[in-house]
């Protein structure tokens, strides 16, 4: 059942997916959906695993209501039936934040088993862009083959590897700036995060010698 929340945005608005499945870091894609409402211009469009719900109780302590209540319109992972399901629905791309071993298995071999699989199917068939959180370590020789597919698909495999050349004072900090690096990549917006300035100290250093 598709459930539109009341705070759904204007008529016609640009739509970005975002699957949450059961590998850790469900905080990521709940961040995701919180940086998205400030976009009043981007509809989102939720799906949760059950495993994923899983997660996101045993991580952060949040039930159903309060995750659906961040997105515009959330979708059972049973209906695939839905309006993401098909091409025609226009979107601006997926992310799977996180995105589980089984998923990206499921996506690098197309087999559609639920509305996620379905919904990334159609993001890479319709050329639009995907990008899957990978969540695993170490990866083992079946990960790497699906990330080569999907890679070879189209698809962008993007860990949520903390950079720290920015210098995180928190947690926080580090999710905040590969979520803000993920939507970068959608251009819904002026760039989020820091752009890379150069190792200013390294030229100072050299100019001084």
């Amino acid at each position: 059942m598709t459930i539109p929340n009341d705070a759904s945005t204007a008529a016609t608005p640009r739509r970005l997916i975002v699957a949450i499945t059961g590998a850790t870091g469900a905080v990521y894609g709940v961040r995701l959906l919180q940086q998205l409402r400030r976009h009043t211009d981007v509809q989102s469009h939720l799906m949760v695993s059950s495993a994923g719900w899983q997660t996101l109780h045993q991580e952060l302590g949040l039930g159903k209501a309060e995750v659906q209540a961040l997105a515009d319109v959330t979708h059972s992972v049973r209906e695939v039936g839905a309006t993401i399901a098909s091409g025609s629905f226009a979107t601006h791309g997926m992310v799977v934040a996180p995105c589980s071993m089984k998923t990206l298995a499921s996506i690098a071999h197309g087999l559609s088993d639920n509305l996620i699989a379905r919904a990334a199917d159609v993001t890479l068939k319709e050329r639009r862009r995907l990008v899957l959180m990978v969540r695993e370590t170490p990866f083992n020789l079946a990960h790497l083959r699906n990330m080569t597919a999907v890679t070879e698909m189209g698809g962008i495999v993007f860990p949520p590897l903390p950079a720290f050349y920015h210098r995180p004072a928190t947690l926080d900090d580090m999710i905040d700036h590969t979520v803000a690096r993920v939507l970068d990549m959608f251009q819904l917006a002026p760039p989020q995060a820091p752009a890379w300035a150069g190792l200013a100290a390294g030229r100072e250093d050299a100019a001084a010698s």
